[in-house]
Order: C-alpha cells, then sequence, then structure tokens
C-alpha cells in the first residue's frame, strides 16, 4: 500500500507541472505552448536553422540523385517531440529556376541524430 501511494505522488508530481503549463499557460494569454503543438520559428536566419535547411537540401538530394541548391529558409516551425521537427519551407536553384519545397526534419541534439522526414515541393 505505502508503494501504492509513493507512486502516486511521483506520477502527480511528474504531470501536474505540464498540465499546468499547457492549460493555466494556455488560458492566461501568456502564450502558453502546447506540447506536440507547432511553433513558428521567429528568425528563419539563425545559423541553426539555416543548417537544418541546408541539411534537408543535401539529403534530398542524395536521395533523389537531385542537384538542388540551397539559397534560404523562407518560413518555419517546430514542433517539440523525442527532440525537435523542424518543418522548413527552403528556397532553392537548379539551373536557372527557384523553386520551393517544405522539409521536415527531425533533430535530437543530444545525439547528434538528423532525419529528413519529408521533402515536397511547394505549389506557388
Amino acid at each position: 500500500m505505502k508503494i501504492e501511494i509513493q507512486c502516486f505522488y511521483f506520477l502527480a508530481l511528474l504531470v501536474l507541472p505540464i498540465y499546468a503549463a499547457t492549460v493555466l499557460g494556455g488560458k492566461s494569454g501568456a502564450g502558453g505552448v502546447l506540447p506536440g503543438g507547432w511553433q513558428p520559428i521567429k528568425n528563419v536566419t539563425e545559423p541553426h536553422v539555416t543548417e537544418i535547411g541546408e541539411f534537408a537540401v543535401e539529403e534530398y538530394n542524395k536521395e533523389s540523385k537531385s542537384q538542388l541548391k540551397f539559397l534560404s529558409v523562407v518560413k518555419g516551425e517546430t514542433q517539440v517531440v523525442a527532440g525537435t521537427n523542424y518543418r522548413l519551407i527552403v528556397a532553392t536553384k537548379v539551373g536557372g529556376l527557384t523553386k520551393n519545397y517544405q522539409a521536415v526534419v527531425w533533430e535530437k541534439t543530444w545525439e547528434h541524430f538528423r532525419n529528413l522526414t519529408s521533402f515536397t515541393p511547394v505549389n506557388a
């Protein structure tokens, strides 16, 4: 019985802060973050974001035997999962044509892991 009570308190200590941050943060107007939700990237020219965009184009080129040239990150969002998902609109160039793609990259920095999840053309 004593172990069950200790387990209950332990779980409550883990769950309550997440619940409070989600529910109370969202209602207070303080811009609470919903776990698993997409959040806009405020500065898409930040070096790490650019690095993720370059990685996405390089991986796509390897997988598809394409020769896209990375130009810039146009827009982006992040999602906290077991690591971070980056959903970026990247501008590319091939030949004389410029085209945008939506790239999703999953990153776990502590494991030095990155994976290109999807790379699809954006219809303008």
